[in-house]
């Protein structure tokens, strides 16, 4: 049965905050491990303790791969197939699908994403306090930390949108983040916003944030594969338009003696 007006505009809406919610409670579920380490990080940050928040870094970095990195690439699972049109795709079954097939590559792809942002983050945080005149070093450091936050959207969607080795999907990942600044800045600029009210209303995060934050990256990513895709087609139509008037021009070309040959010859005859 189909609702029509504001009962539909309601029935709609109901729909889509249950969609957000049912998979972002599955990718709390699946991240329990990594959350459970970050919210103690965060307690022991404000009581001061530098040892314990040395220890939950530690147990951070080690559970985060083999959690948190499925658990969004799952997510991801999910929303690609609402961004394709998709919306009453099982969310359950999806979810876990994705989770199964490909933990392999995130858990790869969350171990080099993890030391990447370790390393970088030292550095970051010793150019910043211990090396007072290299502070600009330490800017750049971390503008560099915020375009391998959002290479690591391009990650999980090109995780569950290609079939390709792991190498080139971190690659393609980085350099998709370099070529579209545009599509970098608003991808950023959403999730910052959303990661701001998630912080002020942590509930949020168990029922909506990561999800809408998963639907609006995927969304970017795939218009910019769309755009890229019909670029490439223009590129393709245009060489093989060059390359047809190129054989038409050479055809023309050969043709030409031949035709006055018999020219010639047809004067000859006239003459005899």
């Amino acid at each position: 049965m189909e609702f029509k007006g504001a009962m539909g505009g309601l029935y709609r809406l109901t729909e889509w905050i249950t969609r957000l919610a049912a998979s972002n409670l599955l990718w709390a579920i699946c991240s329990s491990p990594f959350l459970f380490f970050m919210i103690m990080k965060l307690l022991v940050m404000q009581q001061n303790l530098a040892n314990e928040s040395l220890q939950m870094n530690w147990a951070i970095a080690i559970v985060a791969p083999l959690t948190l990195f499925p658990a969004t690439s799952a997510l991801f699972t999910v929303v690609r197939k609402w961004n394709m049109g998709d919306t009453d795709v099982p969310i359950f079954r999806t979810f876990f699908t994705g989770y199964k097939e490909n933990y392999k590559q995130s858990l790869i792809g969350g171990i080099f994403y993890t030391l990447l942002f370790a390393i970088m983050y030292l550095d970051y945080t010793v150019y910043m306090t211990q090396f007072r005149n290299m502070q600009l070093v330490g800017i750049i450091m971390l503008v560099l930390l915020l375009l391998l936050f959002v290479s690591l959207f391009n990650f999980f969607s090109m995780v569950v949108h290609y079939h390709m080795s792991i190498g080139l999907i971190i690659k393609n990942a980085v350099l998709l983040t370099l070529i579209r600044p545009f599509r970098v800045f608003s991808t950023l600029l959403g999730s910052g916003l959303l990661f701001y009210f998630g912080l002020r209303y942590p509930v949020l995060f168990i029922f909506f944030i990561m999800s809408i934050v998963a639907w609006f990256a995927f969304f970017n990513f795939y218009a910019t594969y769309n755009k890229m895709q019909e670029q490439m087609q223009k590129i393709q139509l245009q060489k093989e338009e060059e390359e047809a008037a190129a054989l038409a021009e050479k055809s023309a070309e050969e043709n030409e003696p031949q035709t006055s040959e018999h020219s010639d010859n047809k004067d000859l005859t006239q003459q005899k």
